[in-house]
Order: structure tokens, then C-alpha cells, then sequence
């Protein structure tokens, strides 16, 4: 048995009439608003970024909720995968951002290097960043806001 379709010219056309249209991100974000951020929520988040785990610290450092002084904490991670995603997240602190830009991790600063919340001086630092897929970052992300 074949796992091909053959559908004819009017079968195709009914499944197209019958397919749900497609939403905007903002349509969606209205149907299935999120629940609101609570202190107990932040709680979890807090004791998240103290876990263990480095995969569930991770996981700590891309929520755009955490309070700023775990991502301080996080930002001083020893594990790189930690303090890498605190420097992909848009949600942390300039300050905080600013403390990674001579992390000893390339990987840390790569990410850094292409969030768009990082501030200009320390662009400008990366831009001189001994890695040259740093400053390559640095140049393409450069390139993306002037286009």
C-alpha cells in the first residue's frame, strides 16, 4: 500500500475551503491570554534558579520573570549553558548583561552578541572580542538594524 495521496483537482479545493484559517501572533495572544504572575509564581522561579540542576537553573535564566537579582546569581553560574541563557535573554537586566561581556565562555558572549537588548558599550566591547565568531556576531547583528 502507498502512503501517496492522489487527490483530484476538487478534493484538494474542498480541503482548502474546509482548513481553518490561520491567526496572527496577537489574534492567538487574545484567545489564550497567560495567567497572570504571582508571588507565588516567582517563588518557584527563584527556588528554580537555585536548583541543582543546571538543565532546570537553564530553564530559570530564559524566564522573562525572574527577579533581577537571580539573574545576577545566574550570571555568576558555573555551568556555561546557565550563564548562557541569561545572556540570550532579552528580560535581564542591562547591568547584568553587561557583567557577561568577558565571560570566559564564547559561547556566553556569541549570545550576548546578538541580543538586542545588550547596551552599546558593551557592543562596542564585543566588537573587539578576541573570538572572531563574536565579532562576527557583533557585525551581523549590526548589519540586521541597519537593514
Amino acid at each position: 500500500m502507498s502512503c501517496i495521496r492522489f487527490n483530484t483537482p476538487a478534493q484538494r479545493a474542498q480541503l482548502r475551503a474546509l482548513a481553518p484559517a490561520m491567526l496572527t501572533a496577537e489574534q492567538a495572544a487574545a484567545l489564550h491570554p497567560a495567567p497572570a504572575m504571582t508571588e507565588s509564581k516567582i517563588a518557584r522561579l527563584r527556588l528554580l534558579a537555585r536548583d541543582e540542576t543546571s538543565k532546570i537553573r537553564e530553564r530559570a535564566a530564559l524566564d522573562p520573570h525572574l527577579p533581577t537579582e537571580d539573574f545576577e546569581l545566574l550570571a555568576r553560574d558555573a555551568d556555561a549553558e546557565v550563564r548562557a541563557c541569561v545572556a540570550r535573554n532579552e528580560a535581564t537586566p542591562c547591568d547584568v548583561l553587561r557583567s557577561l561581556v568577558d565571560d570566559p565562555s564564547e559561547r556566553v558572549r556569541g549570545f550576548l552578541a546578538v541580543n538586542f537588548f545588550v547596551p552599546a558599550d558593551a557592543m562596542e566591547r564585543l566588537a573587539n572580542d578576541p573570538s572572531p565568531i563574536v565579532r562576527d556576531l557583533v557585525r551581523w547583528k549590526a548589519e540586521l538594524a541597519t537593514a
